[in-house]
C-alpha cells in the first residue's frame, strides 16, 4: 500500500521534533529513515503508526486519511528494538497474538490461524520453533519472531524501529541480509528507523536523511552517497574530508591558490568535500601541501592521517599500495588533489 505524509509537524514545547515533513512511499518499497539522535526519525515512525498524534499534517494510507485513527485501526505491523515478545507465550502463540486479538467478527478460525502461523514460521526459517518460549531463543531468532508477529495481520505498512539495535555486529549483518530477502519475498511496504549508515545503504530501496525534524534528502543509496544534496548529508554519510576556501570565477580556491578546481557553486566563501578514496597523491608543488601525521596499513590498503597547510580539520587519504608506489611515512611532505568532490557555500 502507498503511504503519503503531508506537512507533518510535531512539537514538544519549543522543540520541533517534526517540521512540515512531506514524504511519499510507494507500495512495496523498503525505505530507511536515517539520522542522528534527535533528528525526528522515531517520532515520524510513531506518528505513522498512530502511537503519537501530530500537531499538524496528515498521514494517508493510499487515499484513506489515517491521521486520527488508532494503531489497531491503521492495521500496521510494528517491530521494536527489544523484541517485546510475550515471555509466557510460545513462539507460535506470539505470532498468532494479533490474529487472536481481533474482534470476533474479524477473527479467523483456529485452523486458519494455525496455517498462517506455520506459513510464517517457514518464512522466518524457524519451522521447528513454534513450541519454544522466547527465553529459549537467541537475539536474532527473537527478532525474526517479532517480525513474523507483525506480518501475521497482513499489515498495510510494516514499521521497524531500530530492529537490529540490540544485536551484536555479526548477527546484525546476517539478519539485515535475511530481512532484505524476506522483503523481496513478501513485497511488504516497509519503513525502518536506523542510525547505522551501512545498514540503511545496504538494505533500503530509498533512504530518507533527517536532520532537526526536517528531511535533508530522499534518494537511492547510490544517490545519497554519490550525490549528496547538502554539505550535511555529505558529512553525515560515509567519511568526508573538508577544505575551507572560496569560489571565484567558477573555481574553488584553497591554500593560497595551491588548489584551483572548477565548480558551479556561486562566488564567495565555500567548503569542498571529498571522500578519502577520491583524492590523489601528488608532488608537494603540484597539489595542496600537507604533511603526514600517521600511516596505517591493512592488507593492501593504506590510510594516511594528514595535516593540510592552512586547514584546521584533520584529513584522511585512502589508497591501494602497489609495488611501484612509495608509501609516505609520518613527517613526509606530500601534495593532494581531489579527483571527485562537491563544493557547497560555507
Amino acid at each position: 500500500m502507498d503511504l503519503h505524509i503531508r506537512q507533518l509537524s510535531k512539537r514538544y514545547g519549543a522543540v520541533a521534533a517534526l517540521d512540515q515533513v512531506d514524504l511519499d512511499v510507494e507500495s512495496g518499497e523498503l525505505v530507511a529513515l536515517l539520522g542522528p539522535s534527535g533528528s525526528g526519525k522515531t517520532t515520524l515512525l510513531r506518528v505513522i503508526a498512530g502511537l503519537l498524534h501530530p500537531d499538524d499534517g496528515r498521514v494517508l494510507f493510499g487515499e484513506n486519511d489515517a491521521t486520527r485513527l488508532s494503531l489497531r485501526e491503521r492495521n500496521v505491523g510494528f517491530v521494536f528494538q527489544h523484541y517485546a515478545l510475550f515471555k509466557h507465550m510460545t513462539v507460535a502463540e506470539n505470532i498468532a497474538f494479533g490474529l487472536r486479538s481481533r474482534p470476533r467478527s474479524r477473527r479467523p478460525d483456529k485452523a486458519t490461524i494455525a496455517r498462517r502461523v506455520n506459513e510464517l514460521l517457514g518464512l522466518i526459517q524457524l519451522p521447528e520453533f513454534g513450541g519454544r518460549y522466547p527465553e529459549q531463543l537467541s537475539g536474532g531468532q527473537k527478532q525474526r519472531v517479532a517480525l513474523a508477529r507483525a506480518l501475521a495481520i497482513d499489515p498495510n505498512v510494516l514499521l521497524l524501529d531500530e530492529p537490529f539495535g540490540a544485536l551484536d555486529a555479526k548477527v546484525r549483518v546476517e539478519l539485515r541480509r535475511w530481512l532484505r530477502n524476506l522483503h523481496e519475498q513478501t513485497g511488504q511496504t516497509t519503513l525502518f528507523v536506523t542510525h547505522d549508515q551501512e545498514e540503511a545503504l545496504e538494505l533500503a530501496d530509498r533512504v530518507v536523511v533527517l536532520r532537526d525534524g526536517r528531511i535533508e534528502q530522499v534518494g537511492t543509496p547510490d544517490e545519497i552517497y554519490s550525490a549528496p544534496a547538502s554539505a550535511y548529508v555529505f558529512d553525515f554519510i560515509g567519511r568526508a574530508n573538508v577544505l575551507d576556501g572560496h569560489v571565484e570565477h567558477g573555481h574553488f580556491v584553497a591554500g593560497a591558490h595551491a588548489l584551483h578546481l572548477p565548480t558551479d557553486t556561486t562566488d564567495g566563501a565555500a567548503r569542498l568535500y571529498a571522500r578519502p578514496h577520491d583524492i590523489a597523491l601528488t608532488a608537494v608543488d603540484e597539489g595542496l601541501p600537507a604533511h603526514v601525521i600517521a600511516a596505517h596499513r591493512l592488507a593492501d590498503r593504506i590510510t594516511l592521517e594528514l595535516h593540510v597547510d592552512g586547514q584546521a580539520r584533520a584529513f584522511e587519504l585512502d589508497f591501494v599500495a602497489t609495488p611501484d608506489l612509495h608509501t609516505p611515512t609520518p613527517g613526509d611532505r606530500i601534495g593532494l588533489r581531489p579527483l571527485r568532490y562537491r563544493v557547497y557555500p560555507a
